[in-house]
């Protein structure tokens, strides 16, 4: 439901679970299986001896959506398909697809895939946790991250008593010297969620110089809890109207090239 709540075109997107669509990746995540050996998928995640075979099978899994033949139905592709990949992930997933790329070619048998059947990728950047570059966002801490599950009051709190502030300690040092943008995590999420340019840049100089209207800590986290709370309140919105007979269209096996309705 949060994956359809940010407004993607059901007529070109096709969900799915590993678990329920594994049988049509098969072929593919068996190709793949006998073209990495277990020395090289320990090499690249470091796994050993104790690692169970779950975790030595599991790349192969990760790296079979990569190819069209993996969707003959959604994409009506077989393995001489000429559909190339692209996969926009954050940086630790780049193992995955650099073994990926490695076999690529053993999976297509289109000799003029301009690739040779290889993924693309585009790394994205890590998103911060509020604690700040050094921590990490995790479930099991609840104000390291900001839950699209969460209220107002919420995301207010976590925002105002988590957020690591790049400022100065005392409103004197800041209006000398101004705040640090590179470790605040205020400003640094406002680059990911404002969405004026112009508004951001104006930001940037009244923080970074500790003058005229966003120049201290509060005024920051203030704007942006009010971009936050907004972007959150809508997504639930959206998220509350969709039904499970939506979801079950989303997930459906159907062919999503040239659709219309």
């Amino acid at each position: 439901r949060d994956i359809i709540a940010c407004g993607f075109d059901s007529n070109k997107t096709f969900l799915f679970s590993d678990l329920d669509y594994v049988g049509k990746m098969y072929p593919n995540i068996v190709r793949i299986w006998k073209s990495v050996t277990t020395n090289t998928v320990n090499g690249i995640f470091g796994f050993d001896g104790t690692s169970n075979i779950g975790k030595i099978a599991f790349p192969a899994i990760q790296a079979a959506p990569s190819f069209a033949s993996s969707f003959p139905v959604v994409l009506d592709a077989k393995r001489d398909s000429n559909m190339a990949c692209l996969i926009p992930c954050a940086i630790d997933q780049d193992p995955y697809f650099r073994m990926t790329r490695d076999v690529a070619h053993k999976l297509t048998t289109n000799k003029q895939h301009k690739l040779g059947g290889k993924p693309a990728l585009i790394h994205s950047k890590f998103f911060p946790p509020l604690q700040g570059a050094q921590g990490k966002m995790s479930s099991s801490d609840t104000n390291s991250a900001i839950f699209l599950t969460d209220s107002a009051e919420d995301i207010s709190r976590k925002i105002k008593e988590n957020a690591l502030s790049g400022g100065q300690e005392t409103k004197k040092l800041q209006e000398e010297l101004g705040a640090n943008l590179e470790v605040d995590v205020s400003y640094q999420w406002l680059r990911f969620f404002l969405e004026d340019d112009d508004e951001l840049e104006q930001i940037g100089k009244d923080y970074g110089s500790g003058s005229g209207e966003y120049w201290s800590t509060g005024k920051v986290k203030a704007k942006l809890i009010q971009v936050l709370q907004d972007l959150v309140a809508a997504h639930q919105e959206r998220r509350a109207k969709i039904t499970d007979e939506e979801v079950h269209k989303w997930m459906s096996e159907r062919c999503i090239l040239g659709s219309t309705n």
